[in-house]
C-alpha cells in the first residue's frame, strides 16, 4: 500500500519508507501460510496461552516469551472476553496470493510504483523470511537503487517479533541518518525520545 501510494500518487509529506519483508515479488507459498494463518481461529481465543501456542504452531523455531502479555498488543478483546487478532477479518477477503499479476497488488502495477519512488528506504527482510526471498528483495534493489538493506539474522517473517532489539536498531539508525535533530536515542534502552 505504501509502495502503490507514495509511488502513483503527487508526492506526500513522506520523509522515508520502511519496508519490512515486502517486495513486488513474494513467494507465494510464504504468502499463503500468512493467510493460512491469519484465517485460524475465526472465533477468537479464551487465554493468551492459546495465542501462544498459535503463534507457536506457526513459527515453531521461534523462542516463546516468557512473560505473555506482550501479545496482548495484537489482540483486541470482544464483549464476551474472547481474544481475537487486532486485524478487521474482513481484510482476509482481499488477501491475494501472487500467482498472477492482477488486481489491486498485481506485480507490474508494484514494479512501476516501486520505480518512481525517490525518497529514502530502507528494506528489512528477516532471513529466514518465506515470505520475501533474497531474489525478490533484490528485484526491489534494481528497482530502486538508492534504498538501503538490512538482512536480520534469526529471524522470519515476524521480523519485529524474532528480532525486536535488532529491528528497532535498524529503523532508528535509518531515522537518525534522515534527520539527526528528529530523534535523540538512548544507547541503553534505544527508545526515541524527543
Amino acid at each position: 500500500t505504501a509502495m502503490l501510494t507514495l509511488g502513483e500518487e503527487p508526492p506526500l509529506p513522506c520523509r522515508g519508507l520502511v519496508l519490512v519483508d515486502v517486495a513486488p515479488r513474494l513467494e507465494t507459498k510464504g504468502v499463503r501460510r500468512v493467510i493460512e494463518f491469519m484465517r485460524r481461529h475465526p472465533d477468537g481465543f479464551d487465554s493468551l496461552d492459546q495465542v501462544q501456542d498459535a503463534v507457536a504452531a506457526y513459527n515453531p523455531t521461534r523462542k516463546a516469551p516468557s512473560n505473555s502479555q506482550g501479545l496482548r498488543k495484537n489482540l483486541r478483546q470482544d464483549a464476551n472476553g474472547r481474544l481475537h487478532w487486532h486485524w478487521d477479518p474482513a481484510f482476509l477477503d482481499h488477501a491475494v496470493i501472487p500467482e498472477a499479476d492482477e488486481g489491486m497488488f498485481g506485480r507490474a502495477r508494484l514494479n512501476r510504483a516501486a520505480n518512481r519512488l525517490k525518497l529514502p528506504i530502507l528494506l528489512i527482510r528477516g532471513h529466514h523470511s518465506d515470505v520475501l526471498s533474497e531474489a525478490g528483495a533484490q528485484e526491489l534493489l534494481a528497482l530502486v537503487p538508492h534504498a538501503k538493506y538490512r538482512v536480520i539474522g534469526q529471524a522470519g517473517h515476524m521480523v519485529a517479533g524474532d528480532r525486536n532489539n535488532i529491528f528497532t536498531g535498524a529503523v532508528l539508525d535509518f531515522l537518525q541518518h534522515l534527520d539527526p535533530q528528529c530523534i535523540h536515542i538512548r544507547s541503553t534502552d534505544r527508545r526515541l525520545t524527543p
